[in-house]
């Protein structure tokens, strides 16, 4: 199992090393992958994070899930970014898995996948979800039918990484997972 989690100049720190932190633990291959110029990426928070590869560099027949942090401008900058809409939208014809936390469902409502769908946002950014329900209640949202995975923001992003730790793996990795890291 693969996982890319893109990272785009203004994502969300947390949200980006999140789930690359707990799916290492968990055993999965996960690389993070730059969408900019350069393979140094500056976060929300001016914290810079050196991808392991550069777009061009990624393999997506390898690759099992595509992972958005939000943040802005990290999530609109990944929603302009035409190679990694189309590849999204490669994955999602393809029933391979597409998660996005914080902002960034907003990328996949902008390319059409979320209509009809109860899912998560940023609190306050529910009217970039273009024919979807944002869920008031829940934190975290996962569709299996239509392999798409979001949470609402920083709070959430270890929530989030253990939801695809055991949509990769399994429940008994994660809840191990869990409980290594002393995660109530």
């Amino acid at each position: 199992m693969t996982v890319y989690v893109h990272l785009a100049t203004g994502f969300e720190e947390l949200e980006a090393l999140s789930p690359v932190d707990v799916l290492r633990r968990g055993g999965v291959d996960v690389k993070t992958v730059s969408v900019m110029d350069e393979q140094t990426v500056i976060g929300s928070h001016g914290i810079p994070v050196v991808a392991d590869l550069m777009f061009e560099e990624a393999n997506y027949d390898e690759c099992d899930m595509i992972v958005l942090p939000g943040g802005m401008p990290g999530a609109a900058n990944l929603g302009a970014h035409e190679g990694l809409c189309e590849k999204i939208l490669q994955f999602h014809a393809e029933g391979k898995w597409n998660a996005a936390i914080c902002a960034a469902p907003m990328v996949f409502a902008q390319l059409g996948l979320l209509e009809g769908l109860e899912v998560t946002i940023y609190p306050g950014m529910e009217d970039m979800l273009k024919g979807a329900k944002a869920s008031a209640s829940a934190f975290l949202t996962v569709n299996y039918e239509q392999k798409i995975l979001t949470a609402k923001g920083p709070g959430y992003a270890l929530n989030f990484a253990l939801e695809i730790l055991e949509i990769m793996k399994d429940k008994e990795t994660a809840e191990a997972v869990k409980k290594g890291m002393l995660i109530r």
